[in-house]
């Protein structure tokens, strides 16, 4: 039998109720303070015997000499999964129009994790959409000089790439205005990194002169992926230490070194997240050792058939679970609506 099924209601509330005042104050929570403050209807004995009986389930501990009650990283992952339980239908509103950015994938996710972390006051992480997910928008072959071509590739995402190639001769500018309009109605709303792009680029119907100048160009397409890789972007790291306990200080300071290891958080990300809800992970759930004292609450982002990235809060373990959840679950809605005039039609 599960701890969940073993609570009586009372205990569930008493729970509940503890977690959320330690939250809010940061102090050891009492039986009278329960009773006086969360409008317990029982009297303070009956509160200290549950309290006791909460501690001796792993659910809550005393620190040192305090009467008062904090909650285990078991209790909080109780109190959440009753939270995850109870979720409305549909995500709530959120502060942030995604509208005035357009087509710029990196500033709608640059600002969702500004907002984020102004909502709520932890650290914001999104994590960015595979460079794969894009489509080519426009594509510019440009003669530098007679034997320098510079091509631009224009992403859906908003991405500008730019490569330069150097040949042994002059080229025909002729050749060059041939090579951008034949680029640009073979390769405009094709994937990055399909089969199909690369099909497009081995066009057996051209002149041995024309495959071979397209040939040269094509690494400014096909290498497109790797260049970009994955990315994350970060919001309220200067405030992160402004509420935080003296022993939540380590824990926090650990958090802004690993800032500097994106590619560790992104790993973090993918392992927690679930494409079909959204999702917790309290203290040693973070397989990283330098998030063991902290919490992280996220939810996916993307399209219909496709998950896209995730947006996220990372914070100290006493954190606002109810207003974390609510917050990314809304941001996460926003950037799925945004990502689906991006990239809806790949």
């Amino acid at each position: 039998m599960s701890v969940r099924e073993e609570l009586t209601d009372r205990q569930r509330q008493i729970l509940r109720r503890v977690v959320e005042e330690h939250v809010a104050t940061g102090q050891p929570v009492g039986s009278k303070n329960l009773v006086q403050r969360a409008g317990m209807d029982v009297s303070s004995s009956t509160v200290r015997s549950e309290l006791a009986e909460l501690e001796a389930r792993g659910l809550l501990t005393h620190p040192h000499t305090s009467a008062g009650r904090v909650p285990t990283e078991r209790g909080y992952r109780f109190y959440v999964d009753r939270l995850l339980e109870r979720l409305d239908t549909r995500p709530g509103a959120f502060p942030l129009d995604l509208s005035r950015v357009r087509s710029e994938v990196e500033s709608a996710l640059q600002a969702t994790t500004e907002m984020l972390s102004e909502v709520t006051h932890l650290l914001a992480l999104v994590s960015a959409p595979p460079p794969e997910a894009a489509t080519i928008h426009h594509v510019e072959v440009l003669l530098l000089q007679p034997h320098v071509v510079m091509v631009v590739v224009i992403t859906s995402a908003g991405g500008v790439t730019k490569r330069v190639y150097a040949f042994p001769e002059a080229i025909d500018p002729g050749l060059a205005k041939w090579a951008a309009q034949y680029l640009n109605d073979q390769l405009v709303g094709v994937q990055l990194g399909t089969v199909r792009l690369r099909q497009r680029l081995e066009d057996p119907s051209l002149t041995p002169n024309e495959r071979g100048f397209v040939y040269t160009l094509a690494p400014a397409f096909t290498e497109l992926v790797e260049e970009r890789g994955e990315r994350l972007f970060v919001g309220g790291a200067a405030g992160l230490l402004d509420d935080v306990r003296a022993d939540e200080l380590i824990a926090v300071r650990g958090l802004l070194g690993m800032l500097e290891e994106r590619r560790a958080l992104l790993d973090v990300l993918a392992e927690a997240l679930d494409p079909r809800r959204p999702f917790v992970r309290v203290g040693p759930e973070l397989s990283h050792p330098a998030l063991h004292d902290l919490a992280l609450v996220g939810a996916a982002y993307g399209l219909a058939h496709r998950t896209l990235g995730a947006v996220s809060l990372l914070g100290p373990v006493r954190m606002d679970y109810d207003k974390a959840i609510r917050s990314v679950r809304a941001a996460a809605s926003e950037l799925s609506r945004f990502s689906e005039g991006i990239f809806g039609e790949n």
